[in-house]
C-alpha cells in the first residue's frame, strides 16, 4: 500500500476557470506506482475552486465564468464583508458553491478520468495569486495489467 502526501503549488493566473490537470499530474508522479486508488486533492483557499469539467472546448470555461459572475455580481448590497475588496466575498460565495476538493480514481497510473475531463481552477479574485493544493495519493501498486476489463472512458 502507497500513501503520499504533497503540497502543489499552482501557477498564479487571472479570474476564470482555467484547466490544470496536466499541472496537477506534473507535480506527483508517484500517480505512475499505483495501481488502483484514489487521489484527493484541496485547495487550501476560500476565494478559488477546484471542480472536474470539460476538458476541450474553452467556451464551456468562458460560459461558466460569465454565469458565476451573473449569478453572484460584484457589488450587490446584501454582501456586508468588503474589507478585502469588491471581488472577495463574492469568490468566497463562489467557492462555497462550486468546492474546493475533488476525490478521483487511479487506476494503472494515471488519474481515470472520462476522455472529456479535466480538473478545473476556478479563480474568483482578481489578484489571487499562485494557489497551493494538498494532494493526497493512496492505493495499491504493482504491476500494470495489459487487459484491465474495467478500464472504460466515455
Amino acid at each position: 500500500m502507497l500513501w503520499h502526501q504533497c503540497t502543489l503549488r499552482l501557477t498564479s493566473r487571472p479570474r476564470g476557470f482555467h484547466l490544470v490537470t496536466d499541472e496537477i499530474i506534473a507535480g506527483l508522479p508517484q500517480l505512475r506506482q499505483v495501481r488502483v486508488g484514489l487521489v484527493h486533492l484541496l485547495l487550501q483557499h476560500t476565494s478559488a475552486s477546484l471542480s472536474l469539467n470539460e476538458n476541450a472546448d474553452p467556451d464551456v470555461r468562458a460560459d461558466l465564468e460569465r454565469w458565476t459572475d451573473h449569478a453572484i455580481p460584484e457589488g450587490a448590497r446584501y454582501f456586508v464583508h468588503t474589507a478585502e475588496g469588491p471581488d472577495d466575498m463574492p469568490a468566497h460565495v463562489k467557492a462555497a458553491v462550486l468546492g474546493t476538493s475533488v476525490t478521483l480514481p487511479v487506476r494503472e497510473g494515471r488519474l481515470a478520468l472520462g476522455t472529456w475531463q479535466g480538473l478545473y481552477l476556478g479563480e474568483h479574485r482578481d489578484h489571487g495569486g499562485g494557489r497551493s493544493v494538498v494532494a493526497t495519493l493512496w492505493g495499491q501498486g504493482g504491476p500494470a495489467r495489459a487487459n484491465d476489463s474495467n478500464n472504460t472512458e466515455d
